[in-house]
C-alpha cells in the first residue's frame, strides 16, 4: 500500500520561510517523480514544483512561474522523502500543500490526474 505523508506545514509570517517535507512508502521511490501541488480556498489545485526522475538517475527540477526563484524542491531517495523549502512567503502562497507521486517522468505541464498516489495535505498559512 503506497502511503504519501506530509508534514511541516504551518502559520508564519510574510516574508518569512517554511520546509514541507513528504515521506513516501510502498512504491520505488527512486523511480517516481514527486511533485508538489498546492490549493488555495476556492481556487483549484496546481502545480508547484516537481522532482522528476529520467532514466539516466538524474533528476529534473520544475517549478510553476509563480514560485521559481524562491522555491526548492529536493529528494533523499535514501529515505524516500521529498522536500518543498519555501523561502520570500507571501500571503498568496497559503493553502494547502500536496505531495504526488507519478510513475516515471513528469514536466511542469503533467496533468494531475497523471499522478498515481496523494498525500493527505499540509495546510501553509502566510500572514500578512
Amino acid at each position: 500500500q503506497v502511503r504519501l505523508v506530509e508534514s511541516g506545514g504551518g502559520l508564519v509570517q510574510a516574508g518569512g520561510s517554511l520546509r514541507l517535507s513528504c515521506e513516501a512508502s510502498g512504491l520505488t521511490f527512486s523511480r517516481y517523480a514527486m511533485g508538489w501541488f498546492r490549493q488555495a480556498p476556492g481556487q483549484e489545485r496546481e502545480f508547484v514544483a516537481v522532482s522528476s526522475w529520467n532514466s539516466s538517475s538524474t533528476y529534473y527540477l520544475y517549478y510553476s512561474d509563480a514560485v521559481r526563484g524562491r522555491f526548492t524542491v529536493s529528494r533523499d531517495n535514501a529515505k524516500n522523502m521529498v522536500s518543498l523549502q519555501m523561502n520570500s512567503l507571501n500571503p498568496e502562497d497559503t493553502a494547502v500543500y500536496y505531495c504526488a507521486a507519478k510513475g516515471g517522468a513528469a514536466v511542469a505541464g503533467t496533468p494531475q490526474y497523471d499522478y498515481h498516489y496523494w498525500g493527505q495535505g499540509t495546510q501553509v498559512t502566510v500572514s500578512s
